[in-house]
């Protein structure tokens, strides 16, 4: 067997990473039945898989359940401020991963790690923030020869994916893995709600009670920060474009105003929309003295960075860890946290563990069907089928040992007829 290719930081650091994943482990029951499946069955021999993901233990324990099942694995870092150095290199010393991931490395690094897990020919790609598929029918069609399809976890990344499919582009089938009902209500409404806070908090030391927060969106992830801010005492002012999501807002106690009003009152600024400039010229002018940007959306585009460069006068970095102050001409002061990309990963350590049980064990169980229906499905966007996401939950309820109810016959015959 060739020795594996690998650029991480330090793998004199796969014992501390061990821990990381095992920790992780505990709090992920229903993925560590699929891996035991997986072991049984070996649904993905053979096949080589590119990944784009986040570097941490819970991502760790999603690939050693493919490896289980007979993948050939290699990583690159979605996000380069969310990679753990220590994880990173138990993946290659431990778990036979090939990992092309540093903590805080720059766009190039980044664009040749990409390109790094691209060079292994891959059967499936499993993206986040579809920069794999981008780059393979961009720069390497030849790719899509081998390749026969993937999964994306990221809202961000679906909604490239439907464009791409839109304009005929797209020449893979993906499976949006991230629009199934348990990720969109653990993943997305509870995990960023909570990883959001967390990430904040471990900023900046804040409290939240009695201060305003503004969440730009309300999506399933804006509602789930909503939610914990106003938890946690808040007073939170709701930004949206979608009438119809506006509403919701509103029928669920939160104020809603336009960006440009919401950014006058609010003490904390969060954006979640998946959208590009979502907090200005206009708006960084007009916050108050002190106020806090931070981004939980994919990229760090939704708050414009340049134009925050542009009005400061003076940038002081690092005033707390994941922490910089920008200094206006009149003296106000603009805090960013996490260079304005994913503070959940950025500041602190993303989802729980338990969040990600579910939203990577129904990522394995595609990856599975995706091999299984190889050479049979269209380019396009795919759902994952609705056993699946069924499957996780019940897997997930056994592992809390939770009981529910089962139909009757008389009542499977009731809702299956509609004659009296």
């Amino acid at each position: 067997m060739a020795p594996l290719e690998y650029d991480v930081a330090d793998l004199g650091l796969a014992a501390a990473g061990v821990r990381r994943v095992e920790w992780a482990e505990r709090a992920m029951p229903a993925l560590r039945r699929v891996r035991e499946r997986f072991a049984a069955e070996r649904p993905l021999d053979g096949l080589r898989v590119a990944a784009c993901m986040h570097v941490t233990a819970e991502t760790a324990n999603l690939l050693r359940t493919l490896a289980a099942g007979g993948a050939d694995i290699a990583l690159a870092a979605s996000n380069p401020m969310s990679t753990q150095d220590d994880t990173a290199a138990a993946l290659v010393a431990e778990y036979g991963v090939e990992v092309f991931a540093r903590a805080g490395m720059d766009p190039a690094t980044y664009d040749r790690n990409l390109a790094a897990v691209l060079e292994r020919r891959p059967h499936l790609l499993l993206d986040d923030g579809c920069d794999l598929v981008n780059i393979a029918h961009l720069e390497r069609p030849e790719l899509i020869e081998e390749a026969f399809g993937g999964c994306e976890q990221t809202t961000t990344g679906v909604i490239r994916l439907r464009r791409m499919s839109a304009e005929g582009a797209l020449k893979l089938p993906m499976v949006a893995v991230n629009d199934t009902a348990t990720k969109r209500m653990f993943d997305n409404r509870y995990g960023t709600g909570q990883s959001t806070i967390d990430g904040i908090l471990r900023a900046t030391n804040a409290m939240l009670a009695g201060r305003t927060v503004v969440v730009a969106g309300f999506g399933h992830c804006g509602s789930g920060l909503a939610e914990r801010a106003r938890g946690m005492g808040a007073r939170v002012v709701v930004t949206e474009v979608d009438p119809v999501k506006a509403l919701d807002a509103v029928m669920q106690g939160f104020t809603v105003l336009p960006m440009e009003q919401a950014a006058r009152v609010g003490d904390v600024l969060v954006t979640v929309t998946g959208n590009r400039d979502v907090i200005r010229a206009e708006h960084i002018a007009a916050l108050k003295d002190g106020a806090v940007l931070a981004n939980s959306g994919h990229f760090d585009v939704e708050i414009d960075l340049a134009a925050l460069e542009s009005l400061a006068v003076e940038v002081r970095r690092e005033v707390r860890p994941h922490t910089d102050e920008y200094v206006l001409a009149d003296g106000r002061r603009v805090v960013l946290l996490a260079e304005g990309r994913l503070v959940n990963l950025g500041a602190a350590e993303g989802h729980p563990a338990a969040v990600m049980d579910m939203s990577f064990s129904g990522q394995a169980l595609t990856v599975a069907w995706l091999a299984r229906n190889r050479g049979t499905l269209e380019p396009g966007v795919h759902e994952v089928p609705a056993d699946i996401d069924t499957e996780v939950a019940r897997l997930e309820l056994d592992a809390l040992g939770v009981g529910i109810d089962a139909l009757t016959p008389g009542q499977q015959d009731y809702l299956n007829s509609w004659r009296p």
